[in-house]
């Protein structure tokens, strides 16, 4: 079963954009996983194509309307579709390496990306879309998040990334932050490659990339450690 991601967007020129590049854009291509974007406004039904109205209460800005996305996320996946439905939302569940897991190893996805002041929530319930975030900070919608999320899981997809075993030390991948990487020239400014790494003991390799990972990981993210090495 391949992977399949669609996007509703109102700006779906946007895709694929850098997920047509490089590995990722040759695992398009070659069928390792597919993707389409349609437009919103598509399923307008005025001449004027709108898709938003003001905030019940008072407030800036437009909210996307709830019959308009409904009507767009039961074309693209009606009863009976298994992918799971997404809102790319600032407010959303953080996206984490175990849940780019849980997706890439799925049927693909439905993301919604959001504009304006948000969704409405009735269609967030009634459509069951899971609000998933990229980080604490607000973007100017949901396109840019939608690419995030699917660079994440596609990356996961078998034959993507060619060798198996390229992301098994990656950040994240064991619950640590990757140890430093170095590659030739030996001397480069007058910093030298740790020399373990260049002494062919590949038991002293894998202690010195441990330990890196470890100080790295306490660092900078020590809410990834686990309690009793803190």
């Amino acid at each position: 079963m391949m992977f399949s991601a669609h996007i509703i967007s109102l700006f779906p020129e946007l895709f694929p954009g850098p997920l047509g590049a490089s590995v990722l854009g040759r695992g398009l291509n070659d069928g390792l996983w597919a993707l389409q974007a349609t437009q919103l406004r598509d399923f307008a039904t005025n001449r004027h194509r709108t898709v938003d109205d003001t905030p019940s209460g008072g407030g800036a800005g437009m909210v996307l309307k709830p019959d308009i996305l409904a009507k767009a996320i039961d074309t693209i996946a009606p009863d009976g579709d298994p992918r799971p439905r997404i809102l790319m939302s600032p407010r959303g569940t953080p996206l984490t390496q175990a849940r780019a897991h849980e997706l890439a190893s799925g049927p693909g996805v439905v993301i919604v990306c959001g504009r304006f002041e948000g969704v409405d929530q009735r269609v967030i319930e009634a459509r069951q879309l899971e609000e998933i975030s990229i980080g604490d900070y607000v973007l100017a919608g949901g396109e840019v998040a939608a690419m995030v999320l699917l660079e994440a899981v596609v990356r996961l997809i078998p034959g993507v990334l060619g060798a198996p075993d390229s992301r098994d030390e990656e950040s994240f991948e064991n619950g640590l932050l990757e140890y430093p990487q170095y590659t030739r020239p030996q001397s480069f400014e007058g910093r030298e490659i740790p020399a373990v790494l260049t002494s062919g003991d590949h038991g002293k390799i894998a202690q010195w990339r441990r330990e890196q990972s470890l100080a790295l990981t306490g660092a900078r993210r020590p809410d990834l450690l686990p309690a009793k090495t803190r």
